[in-house]
């Protein structure tokens, strides 16, 4: 490996990024897993026992002081999705405190505390970031992109549905890439049109390609940003940021693409184990009627705990699930035996039934078993997976990110 780029990992669940980033030219040289609301920390354990534990931080990350973290090229992270409002500390007037546990601010805080900042971030997050709060739309978004801007950074981003570019799941997220204000890249940015960029020049349009952007629009993010936090888009219906914009200086280009692609494409059944699968992933007939009840639609009179009765309606899922196409998105309670409306349930020829840790790691393109370990259920399996980003996002977006640096150097 020729100078790897070095890399640190925040929020690192499984190892999604690591394992995408490091099929190409990346070395992380740092990761962190906390999972605040467990005692046994499961994915840091999973993480050490793949990569090892040396330079593998098992801490609360708002705990850990910055110097101890590596000098890096790139900071990568798929951070939870919190509420981003902005306060003036009450001590401090020239401080700025977000929510205590908004782990936003930890990021935002090894940036302004490294000397030698990181020169590219590479960040993760589901796609109604771009227009929560409900009461603010895109405020959240807007918080976050001017802290990067305030900080020295130019940021593109693009909601990417990873089943459009042929990949096994319809799991849709919002991918944003950073560059910092002294990187050849940032460099070579502004010197292109933003339409340009976002099209066809861009690091995220070179690994998934676009129709033309439509429907664009502009707009500065305007004063400090607790004057931003308080009034963006003060009680407007729909938030400015669309599915693919750049944020230079404070100026905000964004519009709609369309996703361009006909290569092959990976389907539900074409992850299956079929002959593989044991006795207890299948549905037991006396628990059909309840999965097809919650599978299926409905339009019936509820009542709260209160007694107060309201209608209640809702469509019918496919059930079981379609084999030829991508699977639906995994979420975090897709393991268990029980019943229910949003777990995968796939036909064979020995009946309906739930889908296996492997296929679940591979609608995410993991490798085969990369979750088990002697302690870790099938059920904290599956939540990893619902947790977890499609490596093959992070792999394509990596390998662009990569030859936009080497061009640039140039």
């Amino acid at each position: 490996m020729n100078n790897p780029i070095k890399v640190v990992e925040l929020f690192a669940g499984v190892g999604g990024f690591r394992i995408g980033l490091e099929k190409g030219n990346y070395k992380v040289v740092w990761s962190n897993q906390w999972e605040p609301s467990t005692k046994i920390q499961h994915a840091s354990m999973v993480y050490e026992a793949r990569f090892g534990s040396e330079n593998h931080s098992n801490q609360d990350i708002e705990t850990v002081v910055t110097k101890d973290i590596p000098d890096h090229d790139l900071l990568v992270g798929g951070f939870p999705c919190q509420d981003y409002s902005v306060a003036t500390t009450l001590y401090n007037s020239k401080g700025l405190l977000g929510k205590k546990g908004v782990l936003w601010w930890s990021i935002h805080r090894i940036l302004e505390e490294k000397e030698k900042k990181p020169k590219y971030l590479f960040l993760e997050n589901v796609d109604r970031l771009l227009k929560s709060p409900a009461k603010q739309r895109g405020r959240d978004f807007a918080v976050m992109l001017k802290t990067l801007n305030d900080l020295g950074y130019a940021v593109e981003w693009r909601v990417i549905n990873a089943a459009e570019y042929g990949m096994p799941q319809r799991r849709r997220r919002v991918f944003f890439i950073g560059y910092y204000k002294t990187t050849s890249v940032y460099k070579k940015l502004i010197k292109s049109s933003e339409v340009n960029w976002l099209n066809t020049e861009g690091t995220i349009a070179k690994a998934f390609p676009v129709s033309d952007l439509i429907n664009s629009s502009e707009f500065e993010l305007a004063g400090d940003l607790v004057e931003l936090s308080d009034t963006f888009n003060k009680n407007q219906k729909l938030s400015p940021f669309f599915n693919t914009g750049l944020m230079i200086n404070g100026k905000i280009t964004t519009g709609k693409t369309i996703p361009s692609y006909s290569g092959p494409r990976i389907l539900l059944r074409d992850i299956l184990q079929n002959g593989e699968v044991t006795d207890d992933f299948f549905i037991d007939e006396n628990d059909l009627k309840k999965w097809k009840y919650l599978k299926g639609a409905k339009k019936e009179v509820r009542s709260t705990k209160e007694g107060f009765k309201y209608n209640y309606s809702e469509g019918g899922m496919i059930f079981p699930d379609a084999m030829d196409n991508a699977s639906r998105t995994i979420i975090t309670g897709e393991g268990g035996k029980s019943p229910s409306r949003f777990k995968h349930v796939v036909s064979s020829d020995r009946g309906l039934r739930r889908l296996t840790p492997i296929e679940l790691e591979r609608l995410n393109m993991f490798p085969d078993n990369h979750t088990k370990l002697d302690g870790i259920t099938d059920t904290k399996r599956a939540f990893f997976m619902g947790n977890a980003l499609v490596v093959g996002v992070i792999e394509k977006i990596g390998e662009s990110l990569y030859e936009q640096i080497i061009s640039a150097d140039k």
